[in-house]
């Protein structure tokens, strides 16, 4: 994976290209085709997309087949071959769920790029969303940084998509804010936090530790659910940009023992703290995870991790 500058809900750019594929880890996730969405080059199996009503977004198909040898296969919307290679997909008008594959049939290789619509942020009628309490979101982005603009839209959540997977190893009711709702729940999707999460889900394998996906104690947080818990007024939890993990593989609630000294504490996130930071060092990884702090356990929770994709380097 590479660095891009995310720059939210605007025409983008995906490119599928044939790699070979690696050694599975313990935890796989990879196929035979990489997607690059703005600039950023992945071989997960699931890729979420979020797009606004009727915008268009490009993806080309690369070496070493070329564009007749892929089968592309939108739910909806309109599907247009512009030149040799090159695909444009318009989304529908109405919000709602619209899975995109792209397939190899030499190679039975499959890419599904669950491409929600989102519902537009000018849908807001004061702080809520049909009947979803939201907040209030500041005017301005802390100090004009892209990372803290208004989201461009919502997903919304129902009984019939909430266990959909959005990357190979997270569905999307794991990103859901904790507050009470009713039917309808709205979400703020950021792709790069789900492949942040992937990949280091991976080298976490890779180190030996058993991890098939990550407990998120928190994800998204709406701007009203963050003040409630007193939190700081620029969090990147409302942005859908930053998670609060931890590995939990017998299902207990709370962080496994990952040093092995038979407790759950603050020792075991920072066990998982350095195989993050470690992680984020590698050449493929640059750029890619901006914010990570441990935690230690309290009354309310147990230890944890946080990760968040800022365009900077923070760690505490």
């Amino acid at each position: 994976m590479r660095r891009f500058a995310y720059t939210g809900l605007t025409l983008s750019t995906f490119i599928v290209v044939g790699t070979a594929v690696p050694a599975e880890p313990p935890a796989s996730m990879s196929v035979g085709i990489a997607v690059r969405y703005q600039d950023e080059i992945s071989s997960n199996r699931v890729r979420a997309l979020t797009v606004l009503p009727g915008e268009t977004v490009t993806f080309e198909v690369a070496a070493p087949n070329t564009a007749s040898d892929y089968v592309v296969q939108p739910a909806a919307g309109r599907l247009e071959l512009l030149d040799t290679g090159r695909w444009e997909w318009t989304s529908p008008p109405e919000p709602g769920l619209y899975p995109i594959k792209v397939v190899d049939p030499d190679r039975g290789d499959e890419v599904v790029l669950q491409a929600f619509v989102v519902v537009p942020y000018e849908r807001l009628q004061g702080e809520n969303l049909n009947g979803y309490r939201i907040g209030r979101y500041p005017d301005k982005p802390l100090r004009g940084l892209a990372d803290y603009k208004q989201p461009a839209g919502f997903v919304e959540v129902t009984q019939e998509n909430e266990d959909i997977l959005v990357s190979p190893h997270f569905h999307l009711r794991q990103f859901l804010c904790k507050q009470q709702a009713g039917s309808r729940k709205y979400v703020v999707l950021n792709e790069r936090l789900l492949l942040a999460l992937e990949y280091v889900l991976e080298r976490v394998n890779e180190a030996g530790y058993r991890a098939t996906t990550f407990h998120v104690m928190s994800g998204y947080r709406t701007p009203a659910y963050n003040r409630s818990l007193g939190n700081v007024h620029f969090s990147l939890h409302q942005y859908g940009a930053a998670a609060d993990i931890f590995i939990d593989e017998n299902g207990d609630g709370v962080m496994d023992d990952l040093n092995g000294d038979g407790r759950s504490d603050i020792h075991d996130a920072e066990v998982l703290y350095r195989l993050i930071d470690k992680a984020s060092t590698r050449p493929d990884a640059q750029g890619l995870i901006g914010g990570l702090g441990k935690y230690p356990k309290t009354a309310a929770h147990g230890p944890f991790v946080h990760v968040d994709v800022r365009n900077r380097k923070a760690r505490w």
